[in-house]
């Protein structure tokens, strides 16, 4: 690949009025990039580009069961089209994007994963974020993120191989998450052929240190402030954060056997 992704942010939330946090968030942002060209799409912005840019989409759109699955679709859609970097209204940075114009497509690790499936198919006891991340216009590997997402939806029993690992009384908090979010994501770049030489991760120098997860690189972090999660009942909530605790014990627990390091290397699905 040889574009890189270019001076562009893109931005989305339902409407311009958005809380004081996050608009001192996405003016941080392009303070820090101040030659960066700025983009902001509205719930109305969102349906408009759909229609102008991917029209073929709107079906599949339409289809999702849950809300966000259409805003995960719109943001690789609108980098795929346009190029540069995404980054949800959360995401506070303290450096300078400019340094990661050199690649054509960059994600940041985001933790530990909880989901056997990533590991027990290719090796991959980690995930990447889709909070933020950037790519050239065009580049095959979102073009591969966005096919998943259609799969996922017109072929159920895609992603139902991923919640298999997930107790069944949790599984639809997972659902979003393996059909258009970061597990979807993780499971297309385990699966994508030009991993390592057309994808940048932002690896930290530990993975297993808890301080360096949700971090977009050493250039922000992700406050995780979304509220697209449904409320879960007050007994259902302890018991799902208590579960997600143990197997995140349990990888920290076995992570010394591998290290802190990892890398684009993905044994084969069986």
């Amino acid at each position: 690949m040889a574009e890189k992704i270019p001076r562009r942010i893109i931005q989305t939330d339902k409407s311009r009025d958005l809380p004081l946090l996050a608009r001192a968030a996405t003016v941080n942002l392009r303070l820090l990039n101040p030659d960066f060209e700025y983009l902001f799409f509205d719930d109305t912005q969102v349906e408009q580009f759909i229609d102008a840019e991917f029209p073929e989409y709107r079906p599949v759109i339409d289809s999702f069961p849950v809300r966000i699955q259409r805003y995960d679709l719109f943001r690789y859609l609108a980098v795929f089209r346009l190029g540069g970097f995404y980054f949800d209204t959360d995401v506070l940075l303290a450096f300078p994007l400019k340094n990661l114009l050199e690649y054509g497509c960059v994600f940041p690790f985001e933790h530990l994963s909880i989901n056997r499936f990533l590991s027990e198919e290719y090796g991959m006891d980690w995930e990447v974020g889709n909070y933020a991340f950037g790519a050239a216009a065009g580049h095959p590997f979102l073009n591969a993120i966005i096919n998943n997402c259609v799969r996922a939806q017109q072929h159920p029993q895609w992603p139902a191989a991923m919640l298999k690992s997930i107790p069944r009384m949790f599984r639809s908090e997972e659902f979003v998450l393996v059909t258009t979010g970061p597990g979807l994501v993780s499971r297309t770049l385990a699966e994508y052929q030009g991993a390592s030489a057309q994808v940048k991760v932002l690896f930290p120098e530990d993975i297993l240190d808890r301080n360096s997860w949700h971090r977009f690189g050493t250039y922000g972090v992700h406050l995780k402030l979304g509220t697209w999660r449904k409320r879960e009942r007050l007994v259902r909530r302890v018991l799902h954060r208590n579960w997600e605790a143990w197997r995140r014990r349990a990888l920290l627990k076995n992570g010394p056997n591998r290290g802190g390091k990892r890398a684009l290397e993905f044994k084969s699905s069986s």
